[in-house]
């Protein structure tokens, strides 16, 4: 089955995920294989403006995380593991493997490049080499919350609240959501193609996703900062080559040092800062083949 007029030519995909989920993906392209994870509040529909340059390189597979787009929504438990990082890691692995892909190199943002460092941190030999875009470590960024930080990152500690609080309210006008935290980064809404905000706000009206992507975050600040814990207590550190971009006009550049950050998890760290903000495959897909594509064409 053929997907929308953002992937022409790519096949949509239903894969199982180790504890009797799905995950849906978009699969186009040639080559060496190469995982793209989206961030919050998309869907793999972020990608569409660089993957008709990459699919000319690797075999790409687009996925949507657990609680987001057309993937599974489960209802989260008390610890909020089913949405832990090490969980949808899992349901990567499991998706690369079940398409044939034993090993494969990674490019994902936002919420997707923190499962991405989960993946590569659980599963090494899975993961050859990877893209992150826009994210310092989750750990580092929770334990240097400061005044500014919070207040641009409001959705953090909105999303956390104990269910059914912020689901209800999001639920309520889920394109009024998708508008304002979108709309509210440096550059508004003028990157954005109608057709991908048209599918990000048909994702987040779909049932469950509203309580998924609340589980993702309520996950990422505790069960998630326990595994990253023990990481950084038993000096695990990262082996395989990194590459960390994030925009120069975001909050992640005015309130954290990235590629420090990366530098204390990970042995082989290279990045910059890209002229844009938050959301760098679509605000500048250009400048991100320019600096990603040089990197991932060298693990070939």
């Amino acid at each position: 089955m053929t997907t929308t007029p953002l992937f022409p030519g790519f096949n949509a995909h239903r894969l199982p995920t180790p504890d009797g989920q799905h995950i849906h993906a978009l699969v186009g392209g040639e080559g060496p294989p190469l995982l793209l994870l989206h961030g919050h509040p998309q869907t793999s529909a972020i990608w569409h403006k660089v993957a008709p340059a990459l699919a000319r390189h690797f075999t790409l597979v687009l996925a949507d995380l657990r609680g987001y787009g057309d993937s599974a929504k489960p209802v989260g438990d008390v610890e909020h593991a089913l949405y832990s990082k090490r969980t949808m890691a899992a349901d990567m692995l499991a998706v690369m493997q079940h398409l044939g892909h034993t090993r494969f190199t990674v490019l994902a943002h936002d919420r997707g490049a923190r499962v991405v460092h989960r993946l590569a941190a659980d599963h090494p030999a899975a993961v050859q080499r990877m893209v992150l875009l826009d994210i310092a470590p989750t750990l580092a960024m929770y334990e240097q919350t400061s005044n500014a930080f919070a207040r641009a990152y409001w959705h953090w500690f909105f999303l956390i609240q104990p269910a059914p609080l912020p689901e209800r309210l999001i639920e309520a006008d889920p394109a009024a959501y998708v508008r304002d935290v979108m709309g509210r980064r440096s550059a508004g809404l003028a990157p954005f193609d109608p057709r991908a905000l048209a599918e990000y706000v048909r994702c987040l009206a779909l049932p469950g996703t509203a309580h998924g992507i609340c589980e993702d975050y309520r996950a990422a600040a505790g069960i998630d900062l326990v595994h990253d814990r023990a990481d950084r207590d038993a000096g695990r550190q990262l082996a395989m080559p990194l590459l960390a971009l994030w925009g120069e006009q975001g909050v992640v550049h005015q309130c954290f040092e990235p590629l420090k950050e990366w530098q204390r998890v990970a042995t082989d760290v290279r990045g910059h800062a890209l002229p844009c903000g938050h959301y760098i495959a679509e605000e500048a897909p250009d400048a991100l083949l320019e600096a990603a594509l040089p990197f991932l064409l060298a693990g070939q």
